[in-house]
């Protein structure tokens, strides 16, 4: 299938790891340009190298900077006044009791997971409408419907960007642009494979059996009973950024192997 993702310019937030780095490896596979963002010039330029090595023909931008704060989002909207894809994957997730969490752990999270892609938004996509296209995919997770006890914080921010997504779609009726989110369930990203492995070697147990246990004890719902990889994740992302997806407006998709049960 022909995404026509050709000549879109994508903006791909936190594309240097994980799910933002298959994201950004899969929209520059299907033709889009795309802008690798990450914290440090250095992360930035093993991340360009590595999608290259797999994509020789990829057309990739490059942006160092800290998107969770206006002066970086400045800087980058300086640079890049216009994108046709807006993938809001930053965030950070923290295990963490409830009445541990300060009101700057609140602030934090608020600030990293919603508002810099609410930032982000607030520039490009009225653009996107004066255009007549665009697409907008906040990275949520099935944390946002299934609220974890060990990280309520976490939930929160990811319950917020269903809300904002939901209210940007509205605003896109009869016009080209589609504004929806997208939300994985345990995925064999960067943060939580380097969690599971000293999780194994303080238990003095395998990888193996420390992934069977958390799907028997933390996430019994899940159906894959594996980790996600995550291009699985991010072929889902990919589908909704091109023109294939021009029907799907103001939705939350869940590619959380099934862990979530309910239907709606």
């Amino acid at each position: 299938m022909d995404l026509r993702l050709r000549e879109k310019l994508a903006l791909v937030s936190a594309s240097t790891a994980g799910i933002g780095a298959a994201i950004a490896g899969g929209l520059a596979r299907e033709g889009a340009r795309v802008i690798v963002n990450g914290r440090s010039q250095e992360r930035v330029d093993k991340a360009v190298a590595g999608i290259r090595a797999r994509h020789p023909e990829a057309e990739l931008e490059s942006f160092p900077g800290d998107l969770s704060t206006p002066d970086a989002v400045r800087e980058l909207t300086d640079r890049f006044p216009r994108v046709d894809i807006l993938i809001n994957n930053l965030g950070i997730f923290e295990p963490k009791p409830f009445t541990e969490i300060s009101d700057d752990d609140w602030r934090r999270f608020f600030e990293v997971n919603v508002l810099s892609g609410v930032r982000l938004s607030r520039f490009y996509f009225p653009k996107m409408l004066k255009a007549g296209w665009g697409r907008v995919i906040f990275i949520s997770s099935e944390s946002a419907l299934n609220i974890p006890v060990e990280m309520i914080h976490y939930g929160m921010t990811k319950t917020a960007q269903l809300a904002v997504s939901r209210g940007l779609a509205e605003l896109t009726a009869g016009t080209g642009v589609t504004v929806n989110s997208v939300l994985p369930g345990p995925t064999a990203s960067e943060g939580i494979t380097g969690f599971v492995r000293d999780l194994a070697a303080q238990g003095n147990q395998s990888v193996e059996e420390v992934e069977q246990q958390f799907f028997e004890k933390a996430r019994p719902t899940n159906l894959l009973k594996r980790f996600a990889s995550t291009e699985e994740v991010a072929n889902m992302v990919v589908y909704l950024a091109s023109e294939a997806a021009s029907a799907t407006n103001g939705s939350a998709l869940r590619v959380d192997g099934g862990t979530v049960k309910f239907i709606i």
